[in-house]
C-alpha cells in the first residue's frame, strides 16, 4: 500500500508487471533454481530505455538476465544470459575462473553511453562493455580494480587500497561522461572524470576517505560528513550528488558535483545530523525521517526515491529550493509498506503482493517505470509511476 502526503506517485495497483516467479495462494516457497524466468536475491537493474532491453543482475545466481524490449507478463522469460553457460546452471564464475563474461555476486548495473557497467562485487572488480550485449555470454570489453581478467583478489591481494583497486564495489552510475563506483568494501567512492578507455585504469577523485590508500570505515575515525561506512547506490538529483551510506543508515547528498578528494557531503536523510548513525535513528519502529540500511537511490522528475531495505519499504522526498532544507527531513511518500511506522516484510510478514516488498535493494527509474530489486522476493518489480 501507499501512503500520499502530497500526490500519488506510484501506481496503487501495485507493480504492473512481476519478474521471477509469482507465489500461489497454498505455496510456501518459491523453487529458485535457475531458469529463463527464475531469480535468486537480484540486486540491481537496469532499464536502458522507455521500451527495452532491460537487464538484470541475478545476484545469487551469479548472472545477468536480459530482456530484449520491456517486459509485458509477469513471469516472462529472458532472451539472454551472460555469466553461466545457459539458463539452468548457476555458481560463482560458473563454477570456474573469472573471465571476461563470468561473475561472482553481481550487483550495480547501469548503462554508459551506448555500453554496459556491472559490478562484479565478489570478483572484486567492475566489468565494462563498450556496446550494449545483444547475445548470451557477450565478453566485457574491460576490467577495473583488477590488472586483468583473471584476477579476483580484493585490492589485488593488498591490505591498503589504491586508486586502481575495489574492495566488494556494489554500486555503479554514469552520468555526463564520468563513471562513479560505490567500492563498498574501502567505504569509498572512486570517479573517474571520464569513461575509462584502458584496463586497471585508477580514479581520479574519491570520497569517503582522506586518500587513495585509506579504507577504514568512517575515515578511521567518528562519523562524519565526508566518511561512508557501506555506500552502495549513487545518482544526481539535479546537479547534486547522491550516495546510499547504508552502513551508517543514511543517504549523503552534496550540492553539486564534488571536486576535491574527501569533499563533505552538505546534507543527510534519515538522520538528524552528520554524528549520528543509529538504525532508525534509534528506535526500533521507523519513522518517516529514518533509515535502516538504504541500498537502492534514483530520481523521477522533482523526487528523490530511496530503498529503504532494511525497512522493506521505498520513501520518497520532493525536491525542494534549497537542498540544505532537507537536512533531516521527512519523507513525503512511502511504497510498500501501510504507513510510515511499519517494516514487516510484505506487509507484516504476509505472503507476497503487488504492492509488498521484503528487502529492496534497489530502485532505478527509466520514463515512468520504477524498476524495483525486490530481493527478499526474489523478483523484480516493474511500478508505473504518476
Amino acid at each position: 500500500m501507499i501512503l500520499n502526503n502530497k500526490q500519488h506517485l506510484f501506481s496503487l495497483q501495485g507493480a504492473e508487471v512481476i519478474l521471477g516467479d509469482i507465489l500461489e495462494p497454498g505455496q510456501l516457497a518459491i523453487p529458485i533454481a535457475p531458469s529463463a524466468k527464475t531469480m535468486f536475491g537480484p540486486r540491481a537493474a537496469c532499464l536502458i530505455s522507455e521500451t527495452g532491453p532491460l537487464w538484470v543482475s541475478d545476484t545469487g545466481h551469479h548472472r545477468l538476465l536480459g530482456w530484449r524490449k520491456l517486459p509485458t507478463q509477469d513471469s516472462q522469460n529472458a532472451d539472454w544470459v551472460i555469466g553461466q553457460p545457459d539458463f539452468y546452471h548457476e555458481g560463482q564464475n560458473a563454477k570456474s575462473t573469472p573471465g571476461k563474461a563470468t561473475f561472482s555476486v553481481p550487483t550495480g548495473i547501469c548503462a554508459c553511453g551506448g555500453g554496459l557497467v556491472v559490478a562484479d562485487a565478489w570478483n572484486h572488480r567492475i566489468l565494462i562493455w563498450k556496446n550494449l550485449p545483444e547475445d548470451h555470454n557477450v565478453p566485457a570489453d574491460l576490467v577495473l580494480g583488477q590488472a586483468n581478467f583473471k584476477d579476483n583478489e580484493p585490492n589485488r591481494g593488498s591490505q591498503l587500497a589504491a586508486p586502481n583497486t575495489l574492495n566488494w564495489p556494489y554500486g555503479v552510475f554514469y552520468h555526463q561522461g564520468k563513471l562513479f563506483v560505490a567500492d563498498t568494501g574501502n567505504r569509498r567512492v572512486l570517479i573517474w572524470h571520464q569513461l575509462p578507455t584502458e584496463i586497471g585504469q585508477p580514479a581520479d577523485l574519491v570520497l569517503g576517505q582522506p586518500d587513495m590508500i585509506s579504507r577504514n570505515e568512517n575515515g578511521g575515525n567518528s562519523p562524519t560528513a565526508a566518511s561512508m561506512r557501506w555506500c552502495h547506490d549513487i545518482t544526481f538529483w539535479g546537479d547534486n550528488l547522491v550516495v546510499t551510506d547504508a552502513g551508517n543508515h543514511r543517504v549523503m547528498i552534496w550540492q553539486g558535483m564534488p571536486t576535491e578528494n574527501n569533499a563533505p557531503c552538505s546534507v543527510v536523510l534519515g538522520q538528524k545530523n552528520f554524528d549520528l548513525v543509529e538504525m532508525n535513528q534509534g528506535f526500533y519502529l521507523p519513522s518517516a525521517s529514518s533509515l535502516s540500511m538504504p541500498y537502492g537511490v534514483d530520481v523521477f522528475g522533482d523526487w528523490l526515491l530511496v530503498a529503504d531495505t532494511a525497512n522493506s519499504r521505498l520513501l520518497g522526498w520532493r525536491k525542494l529550493e534549497s537542498i540544505l532544507s532537507l537536512q533531516g527531513a521527512v519523507a513525503d511518500i512511502v511504497a510498500g509498506q501501510v504507513d510510515f511506522k511499519s517494516k514487516g516484510e510484505n506487509h507484516n510478514f504476509g505472503l507476497p503482493t503487488r504492492d509488498s516488498l521484503n528487502w529492496c535493494y534497489g530502485v532505478k527509474v527509466c520514463g515512468n517505470t520504477a524498476v524495483v530489486a525486490d530481493s527478499g522476493n526474489n523478483r523484480i518489480l516493474l511500478w508505473r509511476l504518476k
